[in-house]
């Protein structure tokens, strides 16, 4: 019987739920009642409103609103994660109101993933809240309080679409000392940047950067691109030995973000480039010159490059890694759809500084 269920069962069925249908299973019994009050994790998307009611935008957005409010006044307990995602239209729930009730259940989590016309502002109230463990914000207007002093068990912070000014950006960092992820993208205005986080692991830029400056950051793992790139950086990536590039082979920033990483990752252990679709003219190089001396081996140890098309500027990287990677173990390439078995065979007659290195060709969908 679905009324004998022990809690913590019933607790996994309604964290499995979405949101509208965990609070449809108060007509199950009485047991069931109100057991959706406490569920610790509220997640508000595009499957709380009928597929009917969300075809008329503003009818979609009065029931949508509706159901946060509803939720949220009968909600008892600590809310761990609170999410609005995948949410499109141009009015907002009034977010001072909720992050104060928020931050009255010591929220660890808040995602709010919306898409508006113009951006909304984030009280101040949100800078106080030290529960907080993940922040993510969308299409917003960020100032910090003259009394922020950090949010110090903040583990990954990830801005998009975001206006703040540097200093503010800088100090939101920086006062986050645990920070493990830092992800950026489409930030306004903003265009240097000092990253003072010496827990950070993980950081992901998406925009045009004139200049990122790591400021004790000794733990950075993963993935680096940026707009403008010194030919080396003043400090090597010790630490760094795992590299996720997506790179237009065509784009010289990119190409001079990739070789700054190799040149300044004297403990690189795998490599792993996207290649993404050239949309102008492919223009002519050689990696040899652009990798001026004094001539460093690649210590890298698997290098993996996913849907390579076969053009002169991807092979002649692919040559230059064969050429510079003494320990080089595996190369694994992935090309893209409609490519010729030829270039399967120019890969492997490619001359290698390593006797172990590996060509694998995998072309498997």
């Amino acid at each position: 019987m679905i009324t004998c269920l022990p809690g913590h069962v019933i607790d996994q069925i309604l964290s499995s739920l979405p949101i509208k249908e965990a609070v449809r299973t108060s007509v199950l019994s009485s047991r069931w009642r109100e057991k959706w009050y406490t569920m610790p994790n509220l997640v508000f998307d595009k499957h709380c409103v009928s597929t009917t009611t969300s075809q008329n935008p503003s009818i979609f957005n009065i029931e949508f609103l509706r159901i946060v409010d509803h939720v949220l006044l009968l909600h008892s307990g600590p809310i761990i994660k609170f999410e609005i995602s995948n949410y499109i239209n141009v009015i907002l729930i009034d977010i001072v109101q909720c992050i104060l009730h928020l931050i009255g259940r010591s929220i660890k989590e808040l995602v709010l993933d919306v898409h508006l016309d113009e951006h909304y502002k984030i009280p101040w109230c949100l800078f106080s809240c030290q529960s907080l463990q993940r922040l993510r914000l969308r299409s917003c207007w960020l100032i910090t309080p003259t009394t922020f002093e950090g949010l110090r068990n903040l583990k990954s912070l990830e801005l998009e679409q975001v206006t703040i000014a540097q200093d503010a950006l800088e100090k939101l960092i920086s006062g986050c000392l645990r920070l493990e992820s830092l992800s950026l993208a489409g930030i306004d205005n903003v265009t240097r940047i000092n990253v003072h986080a010496p827990n950070l692991k993980v950081f992901d830029v998406t925009g045009e950067f004139e200049d990122i400056n790591f400021d004790n950051t000794f733990q950075l793992v993963t993935y680096l691109a940026a707009g403008i790139v010194p030919v080396k950086l003043p400090t090597p990536f010790i630490y760094l030995d795992d590299i996720l590039l997506c790179m237009n082979f065509s784009d010289s920033k990119e190409i001079s973000a990739a070789l700054c990483l190799l040149r300044s990752s004297p403990n690189l252990r795998k490599l792993v480039i996207n290649v993404a679709l050239a949309w102008f003219e492919e223009t002519y190089y050689s990696w040899e010159d652009i990798f001026s001396g004094p001539a460093l081996p690649i210590q890298v140890r698997v290098v993996k490059m996913d849907n390579i098309s076969g053009t002169i500027l991807e092979l002649e990287f692919i040559k230059f890694l064969l050429l510079y990677s003494p320990v080089l173990e595996k190369m694994f390439v992935r090309p893209a759809e409609h490519v010729t078995p030829e270039l399967k065979k120019s890969l492997i007659g490619f001359e290698r500084a390593s006797r172990d290195a590996e060509v694998v060709w995998d072309d498997s969908s």
